[in-house]
């Protein structure tokens, strides 16, 4: 992971999942040649997210983001998919934080029934 924007961000990102659910697991899958590190993931009684970093942004996708409801319109990509539904950040400040831990709080919801 870099040291810019997209580093303090996941860090925040995962601040803020903490902060919704004290309960929730880290794990680090998915690990590669060319991503090392492996991508954060997040669960409690199933997966809620993953957070990923590319060039130009920080990816957290909702494993069963369709399901869930965004009343404050956080989910701005992945929106025609079936199950899962992302927020692509482009930017330090591109994430509307307390809607954000709500998000977070209706997947553990729906993943403990």
């Amino acid at each position: 992971m870099t040291a810019d924007w997209r580093a303090d961000q996941v860090d925040r990102i995962r601040a803020l999942i903490l902060e919704a659910d004290p309960e929730v697991v880290e794990e680090s899958k998915w690990r590669k040649a060319s991503n090392p590190d492996g991508v954060p993931t997040f669960s409690h009684s199933g997966l809620i997210c993953t957070v990923e970093t590319y060039k130009d942004k920080v990816k957290v996708t909702f494993a069963k983001g369709a399901s869930l409801p965004d009343p404050s319109s956080v989910f701005n990509s992945s929106l025609d998919g079936g199950t899962r539904r992302a927020v692509d950040m482009l930017g330090p400040d591109d994430l509307d934080e307390d809607a954000f831990v709500a998000l977070i709080r209706e997947a553990v919801a729906l993943n403990l029934g």
